[in-house]
């Protein structure tokens, strides 16, 4: 009977040691894991290694867990029947239970949770050789396992659950806080940098790029004179070139080759020709994701691109500083027109210029306004409203109220926008 009790003990041990691994395993960091392998820990390495063979992982676990839980429950049975009889059941079942769920569930599962990433390199060398061993086992019971999920038309891959998904990865940095008040402000703009990264595969180029109407282009049929000009009284130093129509762009001129070149020529500009020194356009369609884009920046070393829609008109310009810019928010130089295009008043509302787009009010006051169909706040307005609003008119669409102000045209050039009030 002695015997067979410090079997039982033993096993709750295993049970205990299998129940913590798979917590810990399951809770770990990955990115510190591969982090700390980076860094020369042999015992994050195993870590990473188990998990590319995720379902042998899971599949050794759970067995060698399954079996030591049965094997001690049966020992329990067996000897407790033989103490008070056919009672020794009830006894057996109520006796294992708690001690199960006590010492070989609650206890080592609730430490490894709170101390995961350190006991997952505790077990892993030991959960390694486990797996090892069992693994002609565990592909037979994986093969099983899939055939049966197949025939109820059901998918299970074990990355559902190791895998750290974008949306899990969203929800972490919303948890993220600084660790007092003074820490908040920048907590917000590291938040908002995340999650600007995270949706660089998501944005098109086409809702964050310069609208045409905003674009210094000049006629690469003007006098060289006053191409220089115009060079010279914008902020801007790549221009586009067109000729005949706005849409027929030829070029792209950089300010530093015609500097160079009026440096060679010197006061006599006669012999100025704007479209030998301007570079071919490249021209990009509207629904480019930024992440694509950024690439292609990258590639071709090129930092200006032109944005056409489906019939090749030109839609507007987008360069590497605007999607910069979408991460770390507005870099203005000394050159810079700083326009914000928001003006906060005394009532709480905003006098918000219709071209300011969505991303920029979603980021800067932490709002959560549908960019999915429209771009700027206007177009939001002309979304929602399905009209083309007179001055005055009010909406309320997701909980904010917006009030035209000003109107030129068909063109919405300025709304007063109400947040919905905060609710403590």
């Amino acid at each position: 009977m002695l015997t067979t009790v410090i079997i039982i003990a033993i096993l709750l041990i295993l049970s205990a040691f299998f129940s913590g691994s798979e917590t810990a395993l399951t809770a770990a960091s990955r990115p510190l894991m591969h982090q700390l392998e980076q860094n020369g820990d042999n015992r994050a390495r195993i870590v990473n290694r188990l998990y590319e063979h995720k379902e042998r992982l899971i599949s050794a676990i759970l067995l060698g867990n399954n079996l030591v839980n049965i094997m001690a429950s049966a020992l329990a049975t067996s000897m407790l029947i033989a103490l008070f009889g056919d009672a020794g059941v009830a006894y057996a079942t109520i006796v294992m239970t708690l001690l199960v769920l006590i010492f070989a569930e609650i206890l080592p599962k609730t430490y490894a949770f709170r101390n995961a990433n350190q006991a997952a390199r505790d077990v892993a060398p030991a959960v390694n050789i486990l797996v090892s061993v069992l693994t002609p086992v565990t592909v037979v019971i994986n093969f099983v396992v899939g055939a049966i999920l197949k025939v109820f038309r059901i998918e299970y891959h074990a990355e559902d659950v190791f895998g750290f998904t974008a949306e899990e990865l969203r929800g972490a940095i919303e948890l993220h806080a600084g660790e007092d008040e003074d820490d908040e402000e920048d907590v917000k703009q590291e938040r908002a940098m995340l999650h600007s990264v995270l949706d660089l595969g998501e944005v098109q180029v086409g809702e964050i790029m310069v609208h045409r109407k905003n674009v210094t282009a000049i006629n690469a049929d003007l006098p060289p004179d006053q191409v220089v000009n115009e060079v010279l009284e914008s902020p801007y130093t790549r221009f586009p070139l067109w000729r005949d129509d706005p849409d027929n762009i030829v070029g792209v001129l950089h300010a530093k080759a015609l500097l160079r070149e009026l440096r060679t020529l010197g006061e006599d500009l006669n012999g100025l020709d704007v479209m030998a020194l301007a570079a071919k356009p490249w021209f990009i369609p509207e629904q480019t994701l930024l992440d694509d884009q950024l690439n292609a920046f990258r590639q071709r070393r090129e930092h200006f691109s032109l944005v056409v829609d489906e019939y090749g008109s030109l839609m507007g310009v987008v360069t590497l500083e605007d999607i910069l810019e979408e991460i770390v928010g507005e870099i203005d130089d000394e050159h810079d027109v700083s326009v914000s295009g928001v003006v906060p008043r005394a009532d709480g509302s905003y006098l918000i210029d219709g071209g300011v787009t969505i991303r920029d009010l979603n980021r800067e006051f932490e709002w959560k306004l549908p960019d999915e169909e429209a771009a700027t706040v206007a177009g939001l307005v002309l979304h929602e409203s399905r009209r083309i609003p007179e001055v005055g008119q009010r909406f309320m669409f997701h909980g904010f109220r917006f009030e035209i102000v000003r109107r030129h045209r068909h063109q919405i050039t300025c709304i007063r926008v109400t947040p919905p009030l905060e609710r403590g």
